[in-house]
């Protein structure tokens, strides 16, 4: 093509470009800034690893995404909100754990505020909101009421706590006591539609939920078929979120929870802080991810989906 050829396409361009400026001035975006909590897990008690922004993969599909920061939540950034979520179901055996509870909550660090909330009827009935003085939250642990059917459902009352929970900037987490069945559903497959809302809601907020396995009250607390599904559900949940699930089996219930509260003290304590940047797309909304780690001796615990804000 030669240079008169070329002339009539360089003056259509150039017009184009008048007629729409913002069109041609608009920079590609690298992607949505996206914030989560991952906990570093060691394959063996004994496997200690420094963990840097390098080792750290994060996949949308087989898209890789930008890792921008990799902070441990430590010392200024060690900020944390944690909620004691119990079931108002639960037998009254629960009432030989309560030290181990207000143990847990009294040996939280300076920097974890801690809450308390009963699951009654289907919402997260709060007896202390989320505060730096422990010994003002182990006061507010109380026997349960032991009642069946006292909290219609556990994902009710998690998804209440969501909705409600103030976004502060620290970290998110909640601890829930339950036996996990849903009376509203029934059991018999993974399909229950509160304990999807659930595991969004949480999603949504970058909260991670764990829960100890706690039976409840009358028949149901040693109905094996009814707990096995009760705990599948709680595994679920905490897979999704990025918590963990502590249970015995599908009867009876722990001698002692101080096993489960040290783990979860200890996951507490091996959290980093995550941002990356996510494809951007024009509608906000929870996006599947996946994160990876050439290392060998540990592995990345988080949630399996996050909530991507709109690009601008």
């Amino acid at each position: 093509m030669n240079t008169k050829q070329l002339r009539p396409i360089v003056i259509l361009w150039m017009a184009a470009a008048l007629l729409c400026p913002a069109v041609f001035a608009q920079q590609p975006a690298n992607g949505v800034a996206v914030h989560m909590v991952v906990t570093v897990e060691p394959r063996h008690e004994t496997d200690r690893a420094t963990v840097t922004r390098d080792d750290v993969m994060v996949l949308e599909g087989k898209e890789r995404d930008q890792v921008v920061a990799w902070v441990p939540a430590q010392g200024d950034r060690a900020g944390l909100e944690l909620f004691i979520l119990i079931d108002d179901s639960s037998g009254f055996s629960f009432g030989s754990h309560i030290p181990e509870v207000k143990k847990f909550i009294s040996e939280q660090p300076a920097s974890s505020k801690i809450g308390v909330a009963y699951m009654q009827n289907g919402i997260a009935r709060i007896e202390q909101s989320p505060t730096a003085d422990h010994e003002l939250a182990a006061k507010a642990i109380r026997l349960p009421q032991g009642v069946a059917g006292a909290n219609a459902s556990p994902y009710f009352a998690l998804s209440d706590l969501a909705k409600r929970w103030p976004q502060t900037g620290e970290r998110r987490e909640v601890v829930m006591v339950t036996d996990g069945i849903d009376f509203y559903y029934g059991t018999g497959d993974l399909q229950d539609p509160y304990l999807s809302a659930a595991i969004e809601d949480c999603q949504r907020g970058g909260i991670l939920a764990s829960a100890i396995y706690f039976p409840g009250s009358g028949h149901l607390g040693h109905s094996y078929w009814i707990n096995y599904w009760g705990q599948m559900y709680l595994a679920k949940l905490t897979e999704e979120t990025g918590g963990e699930s502590y249970g015995v089996g599908f009867t009876g219930s722990a001698p002692d929870f101080t096993p489960y509260l040290t783990d979860a003290a200890r996951r507490l304590d091996r959290q980093y802080l995550l941002t990356f940047l996510a494809k951007p797309e024009k509608k906000p909304g929870l996006r599947s991810i996946k994160l990876r780690t050439e290392l060998h001796n540990i592995d990345l615990v988080s949630a399996k989906a996050v909530y991507v804000p709109a690009s601008e």
